[in-house]
């Protein structure tokens, strides 16, 4: 009785996490925009939002509004490869945010469960199903048709979404195996991800000239109430970002957390054409994104009915779990 009951809460975790980080990952690609929209200053609003991490889950600690464990060096040691990878696929997306439109955004990010998959077989995790292997093909077909009939191509942008492809799939793969082999929270990862992004970040907005004409430009900004908004909205939902995202991939795993990614980003495709403009509409761009989306459905039914097949794994406690 009591192992249905465990089963049955590890299952309710487990479906809250993965639903959790699909909501605030498709809430944030629309914030984003809108920032960026009035505020180019990306790596910026980074810094920000990490600062804003740290200091929340620091002074929560200290009033023991969170069990998480203080700053230790040899973790951080361990963890600064999670943080440079991280903060490659926020820093390369929000680029991309600026010259690719949301529906061309989530279309290339849905490009990561492939990047999964081959980092997986390369890292001994074996040959992929026929059935995952296709949909994978397809989705990446939905893209490339997609881009023909993308009448607001930019380079650039397509470009820096690659390539936040590329950190997003490593990033992943590292917090998996740091959460499950360290024993950490999400709220400790989520902590040391952002304490060691800080420098990287105030390197990087110094050293391409972004600092301090991006610091005066937020002052001059201040004076509009729907930008004070719209920037404190980010700032949260960056930390619930975080703090979703990192849950999903401790409680559940890596490929999860790429397959919810895939599942939000037929909502956002769909609101993408009428929110924040940006979008003009061609028969093959819509033909390629509803490839894209089919062959990321269809990779995620894959995936889901392997996981059936396989015998239950050991979920860990994501607040209280400790070596």
């Amino acid at each position: 009785m009591d192992s249905r009951i465990d089963t049955d809460i590890r299952s309710y975790s487990s479906l809250s996490a993965a639903f959790s980080y699909g909501i605030a990952s498709m809430a944030m690609v629309f914030i984003n925009k809108a920032v960026l929209i009035q505020y180019a200053h990306s790596m910026t609003l980074l810094t920000l939002q990490q600062l804003a991490t740290a200091l929340l889950i620091h002074f929560g600690r200290v009033m023991g509004c969170t069990k998480a464990k203080g700053l230790n060096m040899e973790t951080a040691k361990k963890l600064i490869l999670v943080s440079l990878f991280y903060n490659a696929n926020v820093a390369f997306s929000l680029a991309s945010l600026k010259g690719v439109n949301i529906p061309m955004y989530i279309a290339i990010k849905r490009l990561t469960p492939l990047a999964v998959l081959i980092a997986g077989f390369f890292s001994g995790k074996g040959k992929p199903t026929t059935q995952v292997t296709l949909s994978v093909i397809l989705t990446a077909a939905g893209v490339i048709i997609a881009a023909l009939g993308d009448f607001s191509f930019d380079l650039f942008g397509y470009s820096m979404a690659l390539t936040s492809v590329f950190f997003q799939t490593m990033y992943l793969v590292l917090v998996e195996k740091s959460g499950a082999e360290d024993g950490l929270s999400s709220v400790e990862i989520m902590f040391y991800n952002s304490f060691l992004s800080l420098p990287f970040l105030l390197f990087i907005i110094i050293a391409t000239g972004e600092f301090p004409n991006s610091l005066s430009l937020l002052f001059a900004k201040s004076t509009s109430l729907s930008f004070l908004v719209i920037l404190l909205v980010s700032l949260v939902m960056g930390i619930v970002l975080n703090y979703t995202m990192f849950l999903c991939t401790i409680v559940n795993s890596a490929l999860t957390t790429t397959i919810v990614g895939v599942l939000k980003g037929v909502g956002s495709t769909t609101l993408g054409f009428v929110l924040l403009g940006g979008v003009q509409v061609h028969a093959l761009n819509v033909t390629g994104l509803i490839i894209n989306t089919a062959g990321g459905v269809w990779y995620s039914y894959a995936k889901y009915q392997q996981k059936k097949s396989k015998p239950p794994k050991l979920m860990f406690d994501v607040e209280s779990h400790r070596k």
